[in-house]
């Protein structure tokens, strides 16, 4: 059976995208997946809570814009979801009064100003994705995937064969041992992963700040 040539999961990735504008959302779009997550499109509010009941998302990424019913909208999700994390995007103007409409509940909702920057886009992704995994019961966690075919098996550790590693973990390592059979190459290993150069630069930023990985 082949396996997905890229290792790290999807599992907590899944992002609901509510914008109207449709140039703006063709846009997120394409980095949002680009940035390793699912993501399914809507223009209206009403259409959004109509994918909530019907699928499972993890991350809400909304415009609240008038088109999207502002904060009714976001305290219905937040009433009957509450597991969903989101992220709220609205003018630079509007960032103040976004956080203190949200009733001191903006300490697990990241208010980002449009246009909002890549980087800060994936960091709140990652943020929510983090969020996400916290707030779901561990029984209803999905099994870790298996590892992938260029990993050697004598290379883990009695802790990853029990299942104990993070999706983080696991990640990392195969990122490293990726980047290790490349020679350092990073464009072939971006290839290979199946990600965005630019991602594998933010990962390995991370992994650098960690200590994990020399410059």
């Amino acid at each position: 059976m082949m396996r997905s040539r890229t290792y790290a999961s999807t599992v907590w990735r899944r992002v609901l995208l509510v914008e109207d504008d449709p140039r703006v959302r063709d846009s997120l779009t394409r980095a949002v997946r680009e940035m390793g997550f699912e993501v399914r499109v809507t223009a209206l509010a009403d259409n959004a809570l109509r994918l909530l009941e019907r699928e499972t998302h993890d991350i809400l990424l909304v415009d609240v814009g008038p088109e999207q019913g502002g904060m009714p909208f976001l305290s219905r999700v937040r009433q009957q979801w509450p597991d969903v994390q989101t992220i709220v995007m609205t003018r630079l103007d509007d960032v103040e009064l976004t956080r203190r409409s949200l009733n001191g509940s903006a300490a697990d909702i990241d208010v980002l100003a449009k246009p909002c920057g890549l980087g800060e886009l994936e960091v709140a992704l990652d943020r929510a994705r983090r969020r996400r995994m916290q707030r779901v019961p561990q029984a209803l966690e999905p099994a870790l995937p298996e590892p992938p075919e260029d990993v050697n098996p004598h290379d883990l550790t009695a802790a990853d064969t029990r299942g104990s590693m993070s999706l983080e973990e696991l990640e990392r390592k195969h990122i490293l041992a990726t980047l290790e059979k490349n020679r350092g190459n990073r464009t072939l290993t971006a290839a290979d992963l199946g990600i965005s150069l630019r991602k594998l630069y933010y990962r390995l930023g991370q992994y650098q700040r960690e200590g994990l990985l020399r410059r």
